[in-house]
């Protein structure tokens, strides 16, 4: 007749005290989603927001802002300090490649024609998130490169924890966007 003791390795108690350390990191990365919510003077529809955050590579600035209404997620790059001017119109392109795999997903710009540096990347908001759109918010994503007029690349090639923001930034909006819906 033995006593049971919490630090007993086969005690109920102590496998719930475990299992709840290993899960505790896993709720606080949950609770990190900081959106933007402002209203559209025109529509009066709520519009959420991450704001731009940059993504430097070596010589260029770039920032990406994800916005969603109750129509669309859109994925919103702003390259305007990035040196020469980029133009991008309807036939321009985005690849993502995603990390430890050699699969890859090919957007065109839904924005309008500019040389501002502005490229836009939109999904659909419906209940059922779009594959694609998924895809972001769970794998990693390795680079994205973005091909304008006069096929001008601009290649954004991610550092660990810029694919690590970019995919809980991701999936924060699509998780939000989903509160919009009517």
């Amino acid at each position: 007749m033995g006593t049971m003791t919490i630090f007993n390795g086969n005690s109920p108690l102590m496998k719930l005290i475990v299992a709840a350390l290993f899960l505790f990191p896993l709720c606080c990365l949950g609770q990190d989603c900081k959106l933007t919510k402002t209203t559209d003077d025109f529509t009066h529809e709520i519009r959420l927001s991450t704001g731009f955050i940059p993504f430097n590579t070596i010589s260029d600035r770039i920032l990406l802002s994800i916005d969603a209404n109750t129509a669309e997620i859109d994925f919103f790059f702003s390259l305007n300090g990035a040196g020469d001017s980029k133009c991008f119109d309807n036939a321009s392109t985005a690849t993502i490649l995603f990390d430890g795999t050699k699969l890859k997903a090919n957007f065109k710009n839904n924005g309008t024609m500019n040389c501002e540096g502005l490229f836009h990347i939109n999904f659909r908001n419906v209940p059922a998130t779009p594959y694609a759109l998924q895809r972001i918010a769970t794998q990693k994503i390795t680079s994205i490169r973005l091909i304008g007029n006069n096929k001008s690349e601009t290649n954004i090639i991610l550092k660990e924890e810029q694919k690590e923001l970019l995919m809980s930034m991701a999936a924060c909006v699509i998780k939000e966007a989903k509160t919009l819906l009517k």
